[in-house]
């Protein structure tokens, strides 16, 4: 069997088409986003979108638990599904719905979006103070269970203080390194070396607002990027972490960005000028391209062992050793 593709995180406009583009991109596993701002209940109504969708699509798309999910999806010809929350407003102050959330299928969990929570500091606060205590709390809660750390929104400091916290490997599962380009919601060198000295996974991101010339990022300069973070940090702790919007209304960057918490809007990675979702970059439109990013890392030198890790392998190992309770 090949290895399997896997995004480590998509927040799709979902439907049967586009359902039917990760079948036809061979797409194996994603982690998709089922809460910004949610709260439990909220989340919870996501879920149950998701349910009639596994029941609506049988043959295209499942459940995904475990990383044996994934090598059943793959022999099955169906997508494994993944659940994530890039906040974590869906626990709001009680620890006890770590577990409960786990036990309902989420897998990932961001200890912030962008802005201070009660667990960290997101990476537009002005003063990163770090994990606070309940942070602490929450983090040894999720190793306890299973439900992976991610801090793909958090500031450095809140960041390095989550790894060094955590007793189990963290996530970043959608970000760049800022030594290529420089956005706020990249990481540091600092960052992405004790990411991956601590077993860490980071998956790279092709939000335009991510890469180096935006929308116009060619393929080529993305997998030298890779390369590069490869000779850093070691090809088998990277994967891919899209940040796909596909068919998303620029109307959903409002709640992306602002939720409840603000009454103007908060334009983040984006501009007053340019406040909607911006164009994807023509090698990575949908699903259906992921040959493309292949064959690019082929292109600048990757072995086919390399190549089959960073389009899903590693993360699949991360899921193997990172789903269940802590032994």
């Amino acid at each position: 069997m090949r290895a399997p593709i896997i995004d480590n995180l998509q927040y799709v406009n979902w439907s049967e088409k586009v359902f039917r583009q990760l079948r036809e991109g061979c797409v194996d596993a994603i982690h998709v986003t089922i809460a910004y701002h949610e709260s439990f209940r909220e989340m919870v109504l996501n879920l149950e979108a998701w349910n009639r969708w596994f029941e609506q699509y049988p043959d295209l798309i499942m459940r995904g638990l475990t990383s044996e999910d994934v090598r059943k999806a793959q022999k099955t010809g169906r997508t494994a599904v993944f659940f994530g929350f890039q906040n974590p407003s869906p626990i709001e102050d009680d620890i006890g719905l770590i577990e409960i959330c786990h036990q309902l299928g989420v897998r990932f969990m961001q200890l912030t979006y962008n802005n201070q929570s009660l667990l960290a500091t997101g990476c537009y606060e002005d003063d990163d103070t770090g994990l606070t205590r309940f942070g602490k709390q929450a983090v040894a809660e999720m190793n306890r269970v299973g439900l992976v750390v991610d801090m793909s929104h958090s500031g450095d400091r809140s960041t390095l203080e989550a790894i060094e916290h955590s007793t189990r490997p963290i996530a970043i599962t959608h970000a760049n390194p800022d030594w290529w380009h420089p956005a706020l919601r990249n990481k540091s060198d600092e960052v992405l070396k004790a990411l991956t000295d601590a077993k860490g996974m980071l998956g790279f991101s092709m939000y335009p607002h991510h890469l180096k010339d935006g929308s116009d990022c060619t393929l080529q300069s993305f997998c030298e990027m890779i390369a590069e973070a490869a000779s850093r940090y070691g090809a088998d702790k990277l994967g891919i972490g899209s940040d796909l919007c596909q068919d998303q209304p620029d109307s959903i960057v409002t709640w992306m960005r602002v939720g409840r918490w603000s009454k103007s809007m908060d334009y983040g990675e984006g501009s007053a000028s340019n406040a909607g979702f911006p164009p994807q970059p023509n090698w990575f439109v949908d699903n259906r391209d992921f040959g493309n990013i292949r064959a690019g890392l082929e292109s600048v030198g990757f072995s086919d062992k390399e190549v089959d890790g960073i389009m899903g392998a590693n993360w699949n190992s991360f899921y193997a050793t990172s789903f269940g309770p802590q032994a």
